[in-house]
């Protein structure tokens, strides 16, 4: 995957580290199967069902800068699924959150 996206021009970064924040404040470290152009994270998996999956990288998106996921599985069926987290929705939770203490 990564080959074939550098082909076309993309700058594609494997095991990324991506800082998690949670209210401004670093909480940890994810590594992403794929960073692309460091605008989207693409999640590789040969699963028989996505169930899990699906939420976890949900979360990291509301917990990074980035908006977008991608879910690619190569298991029995294969499936593509994607995800958007816009950063405005991660701006109105952070203020509310600063708003309630």
């Amino acid at each position: 995957m990564k080959i074939e996206l550098t082909k076309t021009g993309m700058l594609c970064e494997q095991q990324n580290n991506i800082k998690v924040y949670y209210e401004s404040e670093q909480v940890g470290d994810y590594y992403a199967d794929l960073l692309v152009n460091g605008l989207v994270i693409i999640e590789l998996k040969a699963a028989e069902a996505l169930r899990r999956t699906r939420d976890s990288i949900i979360n990291y998106l509301k917990a990074t800068d980035i908006e977008v996921g991608l879910l690619l599985n190569f298991g029995k069926k294969a499936e593509i699924k994607r995800k958007i987290f816009l950063n405005e929705h991660k701006k109105i939770k952070q203020r509310k959150s600063a708003q309630s203490e």
